[in-house]
Formats: structure tokens, sequence, C-alpha cells
């Protein structure tokens, strides 16, 4: 596959023909198979996705005027998904209007990230500080000096979970990217999240978990057997990522356990493709759509695996990552219409045509290709990190 051409005239394409919207600001996401507005609800996740997405693709793919263009109507669209608190929503109408929001503080993550990579395409120190800004609100979310109402009451259940503390791992790797007077701060972030994923308990010999007890030991509840497969591979190349720039091979091989142990665990042998969750001690998953392969698990697979191949040489990582390339484009990429079907029954036959909604849009994929087209071209990861 090649992954450049394949990024920008079927993937990028897809979303800039009618998905970008100009009157208003920002980016729908809810598209049909051809990539037809169903719905005008905005995901604000997906502006500073698709802000990080178009401008990360301008920096390292080609210097489109057009993604510059689109990533400046995304990032003008910013402060129209920011309540008066500094919060931002987790969808908005049309023109920006507030509609819901989360606990999460995701939003922010997002359009801190988008907001970093838009800064390295412009240069423009005013788009570096909301960028800054916008992290400064997650983080203090993340550290609870913004107080967020649990989601499960601690007095009852005392547990802590793996996506927060990845997400802010990637969110701080791409802000010191920016090479800002705030570099060191933004590494101390990654410090702390990396070993909190590394000594805070989350993988055994079972799997990475998703929740554990606020102790680090495991919990044998419904929530705390529960294995998130495609959270496991993204993290376990997140956490590569981080011995790679720090030279910490400790690092490294951690994250080559979390592959090694995910793979059995989410792949299915019969059908192929990575399966949503999976309760470890084979009791039934409380998720519904547990056996379900989504568009993005897919992704992170991929990654992981050629990270793996790249880094220890060990053939079986290359023909896993083969394996799942040729999974997705036999049942995910719509070669008649672009982009990927976002949902797959057990079976590979699609529950629906959809190819965006308020959770799928330019992110893990686009993310994906622009990746392997760098790692096609220079074999070196650091291009892409840097």
């Amino acid at each position: 596959m090649n992954f450049k051409k394949e990024l920008t005239e079927n993937i990028l394409s897809f979303w800039m023909k009618d998905a970008i919207d100009y009157k208003n600001g920002g980016i729908y996401t809810q598209l049909d198979r051809e990539g037809n507005v169903y719905g005008r609800d905005k995901s604000v996740w997906f502006q500073g996705r698709a802000l990080w997405v178009f401008s990360k693709a301008y920096n390292v793919i080609e210097k489109n005027p057009e993604y510059l263009k689109i990533a400046e109507n995304l990032y003008s669209f910013l402060p129209k998904c920011t309540d008066a608190d500094g919060r931002m929503y987790f969808t908005v109408t049309e023109d920006g209007k507030g509609l819901q929001k989360r606990r999460y503080y995701y939003s922010e993550t997002f359009a801190a990230i988008g907001c970093a990579e838009y800064y390295k395409a412009t240069g423009d120190k005013g788009i570096m500080e909301d960028a800054d800004k916008y992290f400064q609100v997650a983080y203090e979310c993340f550290k609870g000096i913004r107080y967020n109402p649990p989601k499960i009451n601690p007095q009852n259940s005392s547990m802590k979970s793996l996506a927060p503390v990845m997400i802010m791992l990637s969110t701080a790797q791409v802000m010191r990217s920016m090479n800002s007077d705030k570099k060191d701060f933004y590494d101390s972030i990654c410090t702390e999240c990396v070993e909190e994923i590394v000594c805070g308990g989350y993988l055994t010999d079972k799997g990475l978990m998703e929740n554990v007890n606020s102790d680090g030991t495991f919990s044998d509840t419904p929530t705390g057997r529960i294995v998130n497969p495609g959270h496991s591979m993204e993290a376990a190349w997140f956490v590569m990522s981080e011995g790679i720039i720090k030279g910490d091979q400790r690092l490294i091989d951690f994250g080559k356990n979390i592959i090694d142990i995910t793979y059995p665990l989410g792949w299915d042998q019969k059908n192929g493709g990575l399966i949503a969750f999976t309760d470890v001690l084979g009791c039934p998953p409380v998720q519904l759509e547990w056996d379900m392969k989504l568009w993005w698990p897919q992704c992170e697979t991929m990654i992981a695996m050629r990270y793996a191949y790249m880094l220890f040489g060990d053939e079986k990582y290359l023909k896993i990552y083969e394996e799942v390339k040729e999974y997705c484009k036999k049942y995910f990429i719509d070669e008649k219409n672009g982009e990927w079907y976002g949902y797959l029954h057990y079976d590979n036959t699609p529950s629906t045509t959809l190819k965006g909604n308020i959770f799928k849009g330019p992110f893990h994929i686009p993310r994906l290709y622009i990746l392997m087209s760098v790692l096609d071209e220079t074999d070196d990861i650091l291009q892409y990190l840097k």
C-alpha cells in the first residue's frame, strides 16, 4: 500500500470534499458512505483532532495550501467551542453553540495538540499560547486542580484508569515537540505519565488493564477485568515513543511486553481483526459491542507492530503488521467511495455504512497513514515524533 498516495487521494480528500464548514467554521463528522453530511451537530473532539491532522499533513507530508486553509478554519472555530469557565464542550451546534459538556477533558487535550501542530506550521506565537492554554485546562483537570465530578463514588469504589494517563502522555509529547520555553515542563509530565503506566499496576500477566484499584492491585470485578486491546496497542507505542526519545530501553521493552500480551487477547483467530473488549478471566464482558471490530484498534495495532519490528527486528511483528494491513484493506477500506467503514460485526460485515459520527472522524486513520508514510520514506520514527 502506498500510504502517502492513499492518504492524500482517498482519506484526507474524503473529508475535504464536503465536511469542512467554511460558513460557520469547523468540520462536520457525521458523514454517510459517500461523504454526504447527515447530521450538523459538531464533535468538539474532532475540531482539535482534525486541526492536528491537517497541520501534521502540511508539516510532514506536503505543503498543500489547502491543508493550511482548513487548519486556519478549524483553529478559528475552537473559541466557539469553549464555555465561559474555560472548559470545552463535547458537542456544539453547527455554528458553535454549546450542546453537551462531559466531565472528560479530552476536548481540551485535542485542541492543545491541534494548536501545537498548527503553530509549527505557521510560527505564530499566539497559536502556541493557545496550545498552552488548552493544555493547562486539561492538566488542571487531570491533576484534580479543577474539580470534575467522579464517574463512580470514590468512597465506595476507589479505582484509577489507564485512559486519562495515556492520553495525557501523548498530549504532553506533542506539546514538548513545540520546542517552546516550556519544553522542560512538558517533559516532566511525560515522565510522570509514562512512569504511572509502567509502575502503576496496569500491566499484569493477564493483560494491560483498563482499570485497577487505586493502589495498583487487580480488581476482580467486571470493570477491573476488562482489557481494551486497542487502547493497549496505543499505549504500547506511546510508551515506546518515549523510550526512543529518551534513549530508555526499559520503556521500549515495556511497550513490547504490552504488545506481546495483548495480541493473543485481542486478535480474532477465526475471522481476523482486533475485537473491542475482552474479560481477562473469561467472564462475559459487560460491553455489548465487545466482539465488534472497530476501525481505530486496527490502526493502533499496525503502528505498534511496525514499531516492534523496527526496534527488535523480529519477523513475527512484520508478519502481523502485514496481516492486519491486508485485513483492513479487505474489510474496512471502501475502495469506491474513500475512507474506511468504522464498525464491523464479528464476522466482518459492516454494522453501518457511515464513515463518520461524533466519535469517528479524521484522526486515527490519517495518523496511521501519516506515520506510515514517514516511516516508508525515512525509516526513522523520530522524524514523525519531532
